[in-house]
């Protein structure tokens, strides 16, 4: 056999290339499995989901391995006799011909219970020829690049290449057993009854919200949606605070970080700049008003608040990017390298409507939303973390009487409704009925305005239109407009719950 392997090495091969590096690969391993495959089919289905015929590095095995593939799963059996007719009988490797080499073989398999190990070898050298491509391509196009391809078209596009090839091979999909399934409830059951507050997922930091949503739950995609003013985006930066505020990392066996309680936060800022932003955290940390902060108009005292809580905010794991335009793709593949550099808990996105689709421009604008919530909600499920994904609301709002937000007032709403797995509304009765103000105090109308405003004054609405783990139903908040701040109301009995 070893003779054979040699000189199905040297096959085709050109004596010039004994000067260069040969590119990595193992056919003895190639050979062990389609060995296994032709003696036992099952040995095929312990590696079809991760490995494909382009990953074996010989062409005649990548020809094998197919027609055994098609063979098999057409439930018929694949033997040597059954794969030499679709074969070229006058092929040869080495001294043999291919039925002899066929024969060869199976003459000389492995068991069936190395299969998934030569499997995975065979991929794994497949995975390393694939980066020397991407490196020599790399290399070749900065050489010879046109003058109108600007050097971030191709770093974007070697990242990209590179995130596909890490992504591609990842398998942990399949069928599991019911077992396996309960006992993975169980540990949630678990680790919720451990964890502060008893939640299953990760706290808000609100806690009369987490009392209704059991925290932001892990693959979740959450839709947080209000008209402006609300202060969707003030709700969104005070959750991500509260959340990479109380990141507890507790080890792991192999070395690596969990999060414990709380977690880091990756904030996608769409709209405003990573200094807006902190500006309103540190303003809701100091309740120094964001204003004031902007203007310069403080006081020494206020200044060392600043100062005090600017360097307790630095040790807090809250990632931001404020890239405008961003498509899906970029978003994922920067969320994923954020995952693999520094961990990830929680992702937030500021907002929806500001994001860009994969493809190429579109005037479908409802098509391009729908591609973008679905990339968002597969992406929830890849890196197994809630993402919190901002949402406009259509202008039909304004112009019903009840000014509460439906599910139907989701702009471009299909998509966003179906793929989301919390839909939360803010509504603040304070924004309208301020509106509302009579010019003239001494109108009769003024006092009845009045007693309204100061009903409503300070509180905020978080309507959970949707939920696919629990009850819908409205919180109450207080908000406090001048920190952009939400906190549960001192009076519980406020929050209101349907079933």
């Amino acid at each position: 056999m070893n003779d054979a392997v040699r000189k199905l090495n040297q096959a085709g091969r050109e004596p010039a290339e004994a000067h260069h590096r040969e590119a990595p690969n193992n056919v003895e391993a190639e050979q062990a499995l389609l060995g296994a495959i032709l003696v036992n089919n099952d040995a095929y289905y312990r590696v079809s989901d991760f490995l494909k015929p382009i990953h074996f590095y010989e062409p005649l095995h990548r020809k094998i391995y197919e027609l055994a593939g098609d063979t098999i799963r057409m439930g018929k059996i694949a033997t040597t006799i059954t794969l030499k007719t679709h074969l070229p009988a006058d092929g040869k490797v080495g001294d043999l011909t291919i039925p002899q080499y066929l024969a060869r073989l199976a003459s000389e398999a492995v068991t069936i219970i190395n299969a998934e190990d030569y499997g995975r070898a065979i991929y794994d050298l497949a995975l390393r020829r694939s980066l020397i491509t991407i490196g020599e391509d790399m290399v070749n196009i900065a050489y010879d690049a046109p003058l109108d391809m600007p050097p971030q078209n191709q770093i974007e596009d070697a990242e990209r290449r590179l995130f596909e090839l890490a992504e591609t091979g990842r398998y942990d999909g399949g069928f599991q057993s019911f077992n396996d399934a309960v006992a993975q409830a169980i540990d949630m059951a678990g680790a919720a009854f451990e964890r502060d507050g008893s939640l299953s997922g990760i706290s808000t930091g609100i806690h009369s919200l987490d009392a209704r949503m059991g925290g932001l739950q892990r693959s979740d995609l959450i839709v947080l949606a209000g008209r402006p003013g609300m202060g969707k985006t003030s709700l969104a930066t005070n959750i991500a605070y509260n959340i990479a505020a109380s990141y507890e990392p507790e080890v792991q066996a192999d070395g690596s970080f969990k999060a414990r309680n709380g977690g880091v936060v990756g904030f996608y800022s769409l709209e405003m700049s990573s200094e807006q932003l902190a500006t309103r955290i540190i303003s809701e940390q100091t309740e120094v008003s964001s204003s004031k902060i902007r203007r310069g108009d403080i006081s020494e005292a206020d200044f060392e608040k600043l100062v005090a809580c600017s360097q307790m905010m630095q040790k807090v794991p809250l990632y931001i990017d404020q890239t405008g335009g961003i498509s899906i793709a970029q978003l994922s593949a920067r969320a994923r390298r954020l995952k693999r550099q520094r961990g990830l808990d929680c992702l937030v996105v500021d907002y929806i409507q500001l994001m860009t689709g994969s493809g190429k421009s579109s005037d479908n604008r409802v098509q391009e939303i729908t591609q973008i919530t679905t990339g968002l909600k597969a992406l929830g499920k890849e890196l197994n973390v809630p993402i919190i994904a901002l949402s406009q609301l259509s202008r039909q709002v304004e112009s019903r009487e009840d000014k509460r937000p439906q599910l139907s007032d989701l702009r471009e709403s299909g998509s966003i409704e179906q793929d989301a797995d919390v839909v939360l509304f803010v509504f603040r009765e304070e924004y309208y009925v301020k509106n509302l103000e009579p010019r003239d105090e001494f109108d009769p109308k003024y006092e009845e305005w009045k007693m309204q405003f100061e009903k409503v004054k300070g509180t905020a609405d978080v309507i959970i239109a949707k939920q696919r783990h629990g009850p819908t139903g409205t919180v109450k908040l207080a908000f406090q407009s001048e920190y952009t701040r939400f906190t549960d109301l001192a009076d519980p009995s406020f929050t209101q719950y349907e079933h």
